[in-house]
């Protein structure tokens, strides 16, 4: 199936020619697609893609990629207008059954489902410091928050830029160096507002026998631990998802909030028992 010079020049203008290659190129093994593929003009690839099932198309592409032809597959996925993952399934969103959507997310779900009890555990354990500070009981949905929003989005653009091809898994240590720059700015930015927010309006200038500064200080620094450790593991998962062949658009976003809720119960408690001296 190899072209010579004069072909090549010729496919872009013989409809007839076209349709021949097509024919053969559905026919073949997919062997014989995969060296079509490699050794022919990129175009023609494309143009006889133009021509195949998505699925087939994504899985040449994945085959492509493993045979180490990284930039060749971005081009083809670039030209054909689709976004190439090698944890991408073989089969359209709205061509996959409502009960094959199921089985993929259920068994993710039902387990971090049962992992958010540890949340509970945690709470518990510290029943005795909200009693003693009520006032911590108003800020925790503000931790965790505030750490989800921060990682899915960070988790949002790494899955992004690893689909496009801008982004490959042997960056992950520049990956985490980024995402740890932006989480400290972040986090900077969110615990001066946290801190003004609790110092303006709570309406005293103590609790329970706390100064009002060391508890807006207490909770703008267990937010800041928080937001940094949230974005950073935002950025890192989508690259962990990629690297045991998973869908980070499936596990992603539901790992990512069970890490977080219990994650960010446990700094915030730690950090403002520890900081106040409740015991």
């Amino acid at each position: 199936m190899t072209l010579n010079i004069q072909e090549l020049e010729d496919y872009k203008y013989t409809r007839d020619f076209q349709d021949k290659k097509i024919d053969e190129f559905i026919e073949a093994s997919d062997s014989e697609q995969l060296l079509f593929l490699i050794d022919n003009d990129i175009e023609l690839g494309v143009f006889v893609l133009q021509h195949c099932p998505h699925g087939q198309v994504q899985h040449l592409l994945e085959k492509l990629e493993m045979l180490g032809h990284d930039k060749r597959v971005r081009y083809i996925a670039m030209q054909l207008g689709i976004i190439h993952s090698e944890a991408e399934t073989n089969l359209d969103y709205l061509t996959t059954s409502v009960k094959e959507h199921v089985l993929q997310r259920i068994g993710w779900i039902v387990t971090l489902a049962l992992l958010g009890i540890v949340s509970g555990l945690i709470i518990a354990q510290y029943e005795d410091t909200l009693s003693t500070l009520v006032l911590l009981a108003v800020y925790m949905p503000v931790i965790a928050a505030a750490g989800g929003n921060t990682g899915s989005q960070a988790a949002t653009l790494v899955i992004r830029a690893l689909a496009t091809g801008e982004l490959r898994k042997q960056q992950w240590m520049q990956v985490v160096f980024k995402e740890l720059r932006v989480g400290i700015l972040i986090a900077g930015t969110l615990a001066l507002i946290i801190a003004a927010r609790v110092l303006v309006f709570s309406g005293e200038t103590s609790y329970a026998g706390f100064a009002l500064g060391d508890i807006a200080l207490a909770i703008s620094v267990a937010l800041f631990i928080q937001v940094v450790i949230s974005t950073v593991l935002g950025g890192v998962l989508p690259i962990i998802a990629r690297v045991f062949k998973l869908d980070p658009a499936v596990l992603v976003s539901p790992m990512l909030a069970s890490i977080v809720d219990i994650s960010g119960i446990w700094i915030y408690f730690t950090v403002v028992s520890h900081y106040l001296g409740i015991r």
